[in-house]
């Protein structure tokens, strides 16, 4: 019986990622019509400096996102302090602002006249030039200030449930707490580290609308270039391949590394009690984190609401503006509950069956989030013309396309919380006489509720902020908020894309309330 379950779940797990990787056959198509002088052209004169960039990039954001995520997840899940659970909002509020929206405030903040621009001025007067961000140093500003909170989400959710019983005997063994946090504490949370890491240098590789603002050229931008500005269609298919076997040898390396560092937890063991701090301490944690969350959330906000204002005074906030939200809370809702679907039969898939097949799965069901996003529409537009063009022009293309964009989002967050799940526990349930479906609803769902939480935020707020898939694959007239955001702000119409900016921060307050129902539930 067994067995016929998991080969049901295997088969599965096996159609969707069929399904995921439609964009690749794409480019595996456009890419083969390339001549051998064409990708001799291309491997000499764009890649070293394409790899470079690209490279470079996402290891210093990685390593920023490791620093502020882990850091952030470990004071506010360890310790007892005033406006504890408050603090976990202000770390994923960040999500809801698009890396573009992030890019695009902080090059008019650095301007002479914007208000950074005017303080660094005010200090240093005329000696000190006001620093430059149209480079690599600005794109690992705006990408890791957007993306720590991928970080933080799942190593906080794996503190939360983690248990003090190997703590407590080391220090019996006479370890100081920073040995204790080294070697205990840090390889414990390395699944849950290298999932959160995992999702953030998938979106640097994937990512448009950050460096195409501060014109920094990495893959993505100069895939885009090639399909929008020479209409390339072949060169930016070899570019996207070359970004796909990129990013898999990240993940196969990810999954190699993660895959000795697998442990188990019970919710029945005695969970970690939260420290009490003294008032010094206090400070100190929310002089840090309230650091994070100026520069993340609160500046870009007070910009938001200072140009939406302007906005309102001016009386641009009609009717329209209002079905452009609604037309992207509907399409995040539909892509962030299809996705968790998707998603959870090849986590569950790779938990149970560990295997070269089931790990090959999980890497391929991640090409959808590395190709770029107008490569994973021309894919999507293609398939479509081609097998089902009554789907043409219609809202199901597009949620087709943004479900494999996001679907890695589902699966690795699933599967992190999967690793900690005991065997034994859904074993009892079928020596009990659970069918496998009754199983996986009272027994598996009920305890990994708190990944599949995070994995539909994480998805629905992606959603809510993509760009470069709607603006091809929309239907005639649905236009969303970031289309909308990115035509003002390209034409420097800030009062007109504020607003829609702000909106997107208020549309992502139903799916946090979610998330500190979730975090009150587990941590207690």
């Amino acid at each position: 019986m067994i067995n016929r379950t998991f080969g049901a779940l295997g088969n599965s797990a096996l159609a969707v990622v069929i399904f995921a990787a439609v964009p690749l056959w794409f480019v595996l198509l456009k890419s083969s019509e390339l001549g051998f002088e064409q990708w001799q052209k291309l491997l000499s004169s764009r890649l070293p400096e394409l790899l470079w960039n690209t490279l470079s990039l996402a290891i210093l954001v990685a390593i920023v996102c490791f620093v502020l995520g882990v850091s952030a997840a470990w004071w506010i899940a360890r310790f007892d302090f005033p406006g504890r659970r408050y603090a976990v909002w202000l770390m994923v509020l960040p999500l809801t602002i698009p890396t573009y929206v992030f890019a695009h405030i902080y090059t008019t903040l650095f301007e002479s006249d914007g208000w950074i621009g005017r303080v660094w001025t005010g200090i240093f007067g005329g000696s000190v030039a006001i620093p430059d961000i149209f480079n690599i140093f600005g794109a690992t500003l705006t990408l890791s200030l957007a993306g720590f909170s991928y970080v933080f989400l799942m190593s906080h959710a794996a503190l939360s449930v983690s248990t003090q019983t190997l703590e407590e005997a080391a220090r019996i063994q006479g370890a100081s707490k920073w040995r204790v946090f080294t070697r205990i504490n840090l390889p414990l949370l390395r699944p849950a580290i290298a999932a959160g890491l995992a999702v953030v240098i998938l979106h640097v590789l994937s990512d448009f609308g950050a460096v195409s603002m501060l014109h920094y050229q990495t893959f993505t931008l100069s895939i885009y270039l090639q399909m929008s500005g020479r209409f390339d269609y072949h060169s930016a298919a070899g570019l996207s391949l070359i970004l796909v076997f990129l990013s898999l040898t990240f993940l196969v390396l990810e999954r190699f590394f993660r895959a000795r560092q697998r442990y188990y937890t019970s919710r029945q063991t005695r969970k970690h009690q939260l420290r009490q701090v003294t008032p010094f301490i206090t400070m100190m944690i929310w002089l840090w984190l309230g650091l994070i969350t100026f520069l993340a959330f609160i500046l870009p906000l007070a910009w938001m609401i200072s140009w939406s204002w302007d906005a309102w005074m001016q009386d641009v906030i009609d009717q329209e503006f209002w079905r452009y939200a609604y037309n992207s809370l509907l399409l995040a809702v539909l892509c962030a509950t299809l996705a968790i679907a998707c998603g959870l039969p090849i986590a569950l898939f790779n938990t149970r069956q560990r295997s070269r097949y089931s790990n090959t799965l999980i890497q391929i069901s991640s090409v959808g989030f590395v190709l770029p996003g107008p490569v994973v529409a021309l894919g999507i537009l293609t398939f479509v013309l081609s097998m089902l063009p009554l789907l043409y022009g219609g809202l199901i293309a597009l949620v087709i396309a943004l479900v494999i964009r996001f679907l890695p989002l589902s699966v690795q967050s699933q599967d992190a919380s999967m690793q900690q799940l005991t065997p034994s526990i859904e074993q009892a349930g079928r020596i009990l006489g659970a069918t496998p479906l009754e199983n996986l609803r009272r027994v598996i769902l009920p305890m990994i509720g708190g990944g599949i939480a995070s994995a539909w935020v994480l998805v629905f707020i992606d959603t809510l902020k993509e760009l470069p898939a709607t603006l091809i694959l929309r239907p005639t007239g649905f236009d969303t908020l970031p289309v909308r955001i990115w035509i003002e702000a390209s034409e420097e119409m800030l009062e007109l894309a504020a607003p829609a900016a702000l909106m997107l921060v208020m549309g992502t307050l139903p799916v946090l309330w979610i998330m500190m129902k979730n975090e009150r539930k587990y941590s207690g």
